[in-house]
């Protein structure tokens, strides 16, 4: 059943706790989405949910402030566990759950996933947690242990269901859930509902709320999309290079999560000489329409805004929207872009992205089905470029339209008295007018942005999860070698799913992963030879269709399709193997 709601103007409508309201104001979200204000009241009044919502739409802090709100932060046992198809996911969920604790000292949430060290994980397990987020692999190994107990479990979260259906998880989950509570609380959110999802769903949760949400996003075909990749320091300097560059800005309003931010950021922007102002919910209505008069009659060219502030703005000469930072889900960003191109006109809407945040770039891109071009960073030559060209051409306009023979006369008289040409005299003359705007940058290095620490040579004071992912897939380059995997065709198993395991719990790069071969009760993949010792701990223990995969590299010869080590990459031309299954020496014959 389809759930229509109104959606309230704040949080503080839905019933959360003062904490989790702060914490959600610091983080910029100042009004739920739909799928947050449809699941958090039932949630909060202890029902079971099924969602059907996209991703980029706010699950996670659908179920995530609910979730927090019945946490007893006293006692340090695991009262909330959800599962997610990925590592990936399960970070960012562990990371918006600590966001969103801010506020609730000693709160603990311990990601798990295949990758990671198993030791470290115990660790953390023995030193007490409140909420686990994990792969379904990992959460069953630690189950097997008796490292993760249940007993006080409360609360529970299947995402991306049907994701952890296409990976082939599905019967470790139903094994997970069988493990777990009766009397636990259970939301289920999944971007389709196939059969097998739902019939998961009527077994496990109690007479649960369906909520479906249907997204709403599809954008203004005459806005084109850029996208510019950031480091965290740096935007300000790319944004006003940006604006500088853009050949046909007229005006821009540049969103940002906070209130504060409009205001820190609207006066960067004045100091930098732009006609800038900050639009947020703390001002007043009066002030509010002042500010977007001035928009509307040129005497203010950017408006830095928060979603909730900009909801409405229809002013025509608006060229540009500036997402500085990116917006809390895909329908915000929908919202934003639509206050560009109107009119009949073009607009173009830019989105600043760090490397974290990669991810939501595909979320938008799959949610508006359109796709984002990358906008490279302008340099400071092209900078350059650009204000000699504006200085150019307000030179000949003057040379059309003003009278300037008092000028003349004063020209002539330096060079009599003074004996200068007047090449030289023009140029102390352009020097003197782009004083306050040097047409010249002061050098190039003292502008580049600069690179991540890591390509400076220098160690982060903070590694970022993908620089960690990054570390983890380095030794994906080289030679591959054929291991065996202890499941078959007998166990139903299809490729796609050894990948998708292999990939997500292994934390080996899909392109890293060869030929598969499937027999009866077991198979053999191609992977990278000479794995480290914690990463075949992991494919040990990986399991798909409830089947411990238990891999091994194979020795020469143990199979009669088993190749030698080839290099990794594309190949360099098609071969054919000439082996035969009865030891005779393999020949390599082109085709």
């Amino acid at each position: 059943m389809t759930t229509s709601i109104d959606i309230p103007i704040g949080f503080s409508q839905l019933g959360l706790k003062p904490h989790l309201l702060s914490a959600l104001a610091a983080v910029g979200y100042e009004s739920p989405s739909p799928i947050q204000a449809a699941c958090i009241p039932p949630l909060l009044a202890g029902q079971d949910v099924l969602g059907e919502a996209q991703t980029g739409t706010g699950k996670t802090a659908a179920f995530a402030l609910p979730l927090l709100q019945k946490i007893n932060v006293s006692l340090t046992k695991p009262q909330a566990l959800v599962l997610t198809p990925t590592r990936e996911l399960a970070i960012q969920v562990a990371e918006a759950l600590q966001r969103y604790a801010k506020h609730m000292p000693g709160f603990h949430v311990l990601p798990v996933y295949g990758g990671q060290s198993m030791v470290v994980q115990l660790r953390q397990l023995s030193r007490g947690t409140h909420v686990i987020v994990g792969t379904p692999g990992r959460v069953m190994d630690h189950l097997e242990r008796k490292s993760l107990v249940l007993d006080n479990l409360t609360f529970m979260v299947l995402d991306e269901a049907d994701e952890m259906l296409r990976m082939g998880f599905i019967d470790d989950v139903k094994w997970i859930l069988e493990h777990t509570p009766a009397t636990r609380q259970t939301a289920l959110f999944s971007a389709t509902m196939p059969d097998v999802i739902r019939r998961v769903a009527h077994q496990h949760l109690r007479d649960p709320k369906e909520i479906k949400i249907r997204s709403a996003t599809s954008t203004v075909v005459s806005t084109q999309q850029f996208y510019c990749q950031t480091h965290g320091g740096q935007k300000i300097e790319a944004l006003t290079r940006i604006l500088e560059v853009e050949a046909d800005f007229d005006a821009a309003i540049v969103f940002v999560r906070t209130k504060t931010a409009t205001v820190e950021l609207a006066d960067k922007l004045e100091a930098r000489g732009y006609a800038a102002a900050a639009l947020n919910g703390d001002m007043t209505q009066g002030l509010r329409e002042q500010v977007i008069e001035r928009l509307k009659s040129g005497s203010l060219d950017i408006v830095v805004a928060t979603d909730v502030a900009a909801r409405g703005i229809d002013v025509p000469r608006v060229s540009h929207v500036i997402n500085y930072d990116v917006p809390n889900d895909t329908e915000a960003y929908v919202h934003r872009i639509g206050r560009t191109g109107r009119a009949g006109r073009t607009g173009r809407a830019i989105l600043f992205i760090t490397p974290r945040e990669m991810h939501m770039l595909k979320v938008i891109e799959r949610a508006t089905r359109q796709k984002i071009e990358p906008l490279s960073m302008p340099t400071p030559g092209e900078v350059a470029n650009r204000r000699v060209a504006q200085f150019t051409q307000q030179i000949l306009d003057t040379l059309k339209t003003e009278k300037l023979d008092f000028f003349y006369d004063v020209i002539r008289g330096i060079e009599t008295d003074h004996n200068v040409g007047a090449r030289e005299i023009a140029a102390a003359l352009a020097w003197l007018a782009q004083r306050e705007r040097p047409l010249q940058l002061a050098g190039a290095s003292a502008v580049e942005l600069a690179p991540p620490p890591a390509a400076r040579g220098e160690r982060p004071v903070r590694e970022n999860r993908d620089e960690i992912l990054e570390k983890r897939r380095t030794y994906a380059a080289g030679a591959l070698a054929r291991y065996r995997i202890e499941i078959g065709k007998n166990q139903g198993v299809l490729p796609k799913e050894i990948v998708g395991a292999i990939a997500n719990e292994g934390g080996i790069d899909g392109k890293q992963i060869g030929q598969i071969n499937l027999f009866d009760d077991f198979s053999t993949v191609e992977l990278p030879a000479n794995l480290p010792a914690d990463v075949m701990d992991v494919l040990r223990r990986i399991r798909v269709r409830q089947f411990a995969l238990k891999a091994r590299i194979t020795e020469p010869g143990e199979y009669p399709d088993t190749r030698p080590p080839r290099p990794a990459g594309p190949p360099r031309a098609k071969k054919e193997w000439g082996g035969k299954p009865d030891g005779k020496k393999p020949e390599w014959k082109k085709r």
